[in-house]
């Protein structure tokens, strides 16, 4: 996209009830984004050499019927997000390639893409699919996991924006991204900033500051990562939460009720070719909501 025009939200779709949420959370954030909204469909069908899949259902002389199929579900998607969010522009496209690797290439031009938590034949209460993960952990853009009561019928779960914090150098693009959907929404929300004491022996600990101290410097770190944002966003009500223990731990604590969990795709001494840290795959296969996965750069 060129001038002055925002690039689009891109969705992904395979005829599931899951991509159908995905598609009518996707239309909401197009919205309040002013943008686009693109609903996409991996056709594998569509590569010159069948890729070896499990569980590829269909053999290449059955494309015809389901070409009509994909058409089908693209138009439904199309409606139902034109009825979710009125006024939001709608593209649709079939592309060629397995869904991760679609989803992948169309995030080096998006400004966010959005996936469900599980396609067709994944089951309720089960983890996260692979194709969100891979999406999550490759993506070149900031990824939505859409999972939980956000995915279901209309509007949003009425709650608190959560956001994890933990020291690292995201920081700054993680509050970026939790205030300006938090002030969008008009939702409080909630920074939880979790410390911990590990790669230590027992004579340290003996002999190294209290926990109350420890405790009281993280405050003191959690109130320099938000000077200036509370005064940016005046009208966002936050609540922090400073506690002891890992950061999936703490945040899987608190965002039972939350419309969405802001997390970076490293955290804290994740390692350079490190591509999905642990807290954001702990919060893709267990949060009760969306999970936002921040990459790239802050939003527009």
């Amino acid at each position: 996209m060129s001038g002055d025009a925002r690039d689009p939200v891109v969705v992904g779709i395979d005829g599931s009830g899951t991509a159908r949420g995905a598609v009518r959370w996707a239309a909401r954030e197009a919205a309040r984004r002013g943008t686009t909204l693109r609903i996409v469909y991996a056709d594998v069908f569509a590569l010159p050499v069948l890729p070896e899949l499990p569980g590829l259902p269909w053999p290449r002389e059955h494309h015809a019927p389901v070409r009509v199929e994909v058409e089908k579900w693209l138009a439904e998607a199309a409606d139902s997000a034109r009825s979710e969010s009125p006024g939001v522009p709608v593209e649709t496209e079939s592309c060629p390639g397995t869904p991760p690797s679609v989803m992948i290439d169309e995030s080096r031009g998006a400004e966010l893409v959005v996936v469900g938590d599980r396609g067709l034949g994944g089951f309720t209460g089960l983890l996260a699919g692979s194709v969100a993960l891979a999406v999550a952990a490759h993506s070149h853009s900031t990824t939505a996991v859409v999972r939980g009561r956000s995915d279901r019928g209309q509007g949003l779960v009425d709650g608190p924006v959560v956001v994890g914090l933990d020291g690292s150098r995201e920081a700054e693009l993680l509050l970026a991204h939790a205030f300006e959907a938090a002030a969008a929404w008009e939702a409080p929300l909630h920074v939880v900033h979790t410390w911990d004491i590990v790669g230590v022996d027992a004579t340290w600990l003996r002999v190294g500051p209290a926990e109350d101290e420890v405790r009281h410097r993280e405050q003191l770190l959690l109130a320099e990562l938000l000077a200036g944002w509370c005064e940016r966003y005046p009208d966002v009500v936050v609540d922090r939460f400073v506690e002891r223990g890992s950061a999936a731990g703490a945040l899987l604590s608190y965002p039972d009720g939350a419309r969405l969990v802001v997390v970076g795709a490293r955290g804290r001494g994740g390692f350079s070719g490190l591509l999905l840290g642990s807290t954001s795959q702990a919060l893709l296969h267990h949060a009760p909501c969306p999970v936002l996965v921040v990459r790239g750069r802050p939003p527009s």
